[in-house]
């Protein structure tokens, strides 16, 4: 039997640390074909969410995928991130946080991309905006306190 992987309950673990002590939890993502957020809002292949609890709705953060509400632009929409995507979760207010090494994602067992709304694009023609976590979901343009990591295998 293969061993699970240690990166699931790290973000769970971070991100119960960070709404303990009143921080709000950010995750980067690298995005593919399987992770499926609003296509304006990535920048270099990557976007970065708000995980909060005031920012998302019908937070799970599986094993396998995260998955929430929240808005953009007034507009609610449904994310679908793979884990092995997230390369970072961090406190936004102090950069506190661990960075992860990026695995090749699979497609969320069951589901047609095409049927759950806003779907990632690859290429990077998306223009550069990122969720603040002041205005969930509001564009921002300038990107979140670089966090302070250390890179788990």
């Amino acid at each position: 039997m293969q061993e699970s992987s240690t990166k699931p309950y790290l973000i769970r673990a971070l991100h119960e640390w960070c709404t303990d002590n009143g921080y709000t939890p950010h995750i980067v993502v690298t995005v593919d074909a399987n992770t499926l957020v609003p296509p304006a809002h990535i920048h270099d292949g990557q976007i970065t969410l708000n995980i909060g609890t005031l920012a998302t709705n019908q937070l799970t953060l599986g094993n396998d995928y995260i998955e929430f509400q929240t808005r953009f632009g007034g507009v609610t929409e449904q994310l679908l991130v793979p884990v092995a995507a997230v390369s970072a979760i961090y406190a936004r207010e102090t950069g506190a946080g661990m960075g992860f090494e990026i695995a090749e994602s699979q497609p969320y067992p069951g589901a047609d991309a095409t049927s759950h709304g806003p779907q990632a694009v690859v290429d990077g023609t998306a223009p550069s905006a990122f969720a603040s976590a002041d205005k969930p979901g509001a564009p921002d343009n300038t990107p979140p306190k670089p966090p302070r990591l250390k890179i788990v295998k």
